[in-house]
């Protein structure tokens, strides 16, 4: 018994019992792998050969990079994420607020607010750009300017 946990705990995973339930059998590391490798190729004929007949469907995937950002599109996000901002009165927000004077944030909020805008549009604004953008105007003409984006 003591040299069936020794083969046990050396082979791991690739132990199974016989039939009898007596003695353990150590299945070898080579047909591990064959018996992967043909269910592999037979997964791959069996696709095949439901693509030749026209009756299996293959998904496949598509990665891009969204839709095409445009002002209106970049103006309408910056707004959103303004007003999921939770110190921030909707009703008061415009293009044209002010973050500290019309607004009532302070510094910490400001810098709370840029890295929501980092978070929404996928890239680090620099703390230099960042102290000049102080109405979502500024941020959405920063923005436009970063991605290249000309109306």
């Amino acid at each position: 018994m003591a040299a069936a946990n020794i083969v046990r705990s050396a082979f791991g995973g690739l132990l199974r019992k016989s039939t009898s339930y007596r003695t353990p059998v150590v299945c070898r590391l080579s047909t591990v792998v064959a018996v992967q490798k043909l269910r592999t190729v037979q997964t791959i004929a069996k696709i095949n050969y439901q693509v030749q007949n026209g009756t299996g469907k293959i998904c496949v995937r598509n990665y891009s990079g969204g839709p095409p950002l445009t002002l209106d599109l970049i103006t309408k996000r910056v707004l959103l994420v303004l007003q999921l901002y939770d110190k921030v009165k909707p009703d008061e927000l415009t293009l044209e607020s002010h973050f500290m004077t019309d607004l009532g944030l302070d510094s910490l909020d400001h810098v709370e607010v840029i890295m929501a805008m980092e978070d929404e549009f996928g890239f680090e604004i620099p703390d230099g750009d960042a102290e000049r953008l102080v109405r979502p105007k500024d941020i959405v003409q920063y923005i436009a300017d970063k991605e290249d984006i000309y109306e």
